[in-house]
């Protein structure tokens, strides 16, 4: 017997793809859906084009009869669009709520004895669905275990002449270790677990020790090994995509700002900085603020700002109001001479960027097709540094398992041009760590 699978609207938004994923079923999209793809369908944001292209694809559907009554599609299962009226059965909700006529649509095929399954993303209406015993699911598509997510790193332990050889030769056979490319191998001593040993996977199969090169970059130290992992991933350009996630205060937007500086104006292995951080609300224009559009973006991009006027010596002079403002005119000239450039997520959509250091922050609040579209925006000559705390989400739709930066590191973390690591410790202040750690 065939499931029924009534979606809400909030899963043709999230993956326009979504009606062709559950098959040899039907798939049911009550008109209130309809209804509400069609507010969508004019906005200029993720949410505009995924309504736009699932109207297109209910369009093509609908040569091929009536969706009223039901259309077969290609993957074996089948379309209805299902019409409100009389005949739905009564949940004694409030009928004038888009979301109780639609649960009133799963409601009413349950009653008739369809097997059904209500999809949605958001939590309130599977805990209605759910209370009139009705089966509720997450999609799942597109999501990833969280709770396993690739580290980045691990600790081995090893015989301690394991360890000797491999400071003696630089390098190690990684035959047993089971490597993943550019994963990071913390050696310990079986018999001394302070005698260790940091190793990164190469792409032939072996742990080679880090570049000295790159203990620092801008002037800043790194804290912790975690930290000294991403530099190296941050500073060699054969990795053209770097991924890091952690906590508040970890340091993952500083390190990318650090790394990026030293890369650009040091070592001229790029022309500029981009850096970019998702508008939220995801997607909203920015016409209502005051200004042009680089006065608009400062609102939200003060955090880099924070971070820059910091690394350009801000740390060290804060009580001096002179040497602050100092500090401010170099991250302004940095601005006008297009060094760092800011730009608004929306509107790197089309754009082909060559030559350059891009920083994503906040791409915790991304979906995996957003990450896919910036990533694919990637010239030659371009490094793609993408950092996040699938923690902190603002995107109602997401989760620490749906977003598209844990996806990206598990859909991604066997290929040799990626990188990742998870920074676990906070750097920040202590009052940073323990809000981290206890809130």
């Amino acid at each position: 017997m065939r499931k029924h699978f009534v979606l809400d609207t909030n899963v043709l938004l999230h993956n326009a793809d979504s009606i062709d994923s559950f098959v040899d079923n039907v798939v049911v999209l009550p008109m209130s859906v309809i209804e509400e793809l069609d507010s969508f369908k004019s906005h200029n944001d993720e949410l505009g084009r995924n309504a736009r292209r699932v109207i297109r694809s209910l369009d093509r559907l609908r040569g091929r009869g009536k969706l009223s009554q039901g259309v077969d599609m290609d993957n074996g299962g089948s379309l209805r669009i299902f019409l409100e009226g009389e005949n739905v059965v009564s949940t004694g909700m409030d009928m004038h709520v888009p979301d109780n006529r639609i649960l009133a649509v799963a409601y009413t095929l349950f009653k008739q004895g369809e097997r059904v399954v209500f999809v949605s993303k958001d939590i309130n209406a599977r805990l209605k669905a759910d209370a009139l015993g009705i089966d509720v699911m997450d999609f799942e598509k597109q999501k990833v275990n969280f709770d396993e997510l690739f580290p980045g790193h691990r600790v081995q332990e090893v015989p301690g002449e394991i360890v000797d050889k491999f400071f003696a030769d630089h390098e190690l056979d990684g035959e047993g270790f089971h490597l993943t490319p550019n994963e990071f191998v913390l050696l310990q001593d079986e018999g001394n677990p302070k005698h260790t040993a940091i190793a990164r996977a190469n792409g032939d199969n072996r742990l080679v020790q880090l570049n000295p090169q790159y203990d620092s970059a801008w002037h800043v130290r790194t804290r912790n090994k975690e930290q000294r992992m991403a530099f190296e991933l941050l500073l060699d350009p054969s990795i053209q995509l770097v991924t890091l996630v952690g906590q508040a205060g970890t340091g993952k937007t500083l390190l990318a700002l650090a790394a990026a500086l030293e890369e650009v104006l040091t070592n001229k292995n790029y022309e500029k900085i981009l850096v970019s951080r998702p508008i939220i609300p995801l997607g909203k224009d920015l016409g209502y603020m005051p200004g042009d559009k680089d006065e608009k973006l400062a609102h939200w991009m003060q955090p880099i700002f924070d971070n820059l006027t910091f690394l350009m010596g801000g740390g060290l002079f804060r009580k001096n109001r002179e040497k602050d403002d100092s500090l401010r005119h170099k991250v302004d000239d940095l601005m006008r001479d297009h060094i760092v450039e800011m730009e608004a997520l929306t509107y790197i959509r089309g754009r082909s960027i060559a030559d350059q250091f891009v920083i994503v922050d906040e791409a915790q609040n991304l979906t995996p097709h957003e990450v896919k579209t910036i990533i694919s925006r990637a010239g030659e000559g371009t490094k793609m540094v993408l950092t996040g705390d699938p923690y902190q989400i603002d995107n109602p739709y997401l989760d620490s398992s749906s977003n598209g930066l844990t996806y990206a590191v598990d859909r991604l973390k066997e290929l040799p041009i990626h990188g990742h690591i998870t920074l676990r410790k906070s750097e920040r202040s202590k009052l940073a760590e323990v809000a981290a750690g206890y809130l």
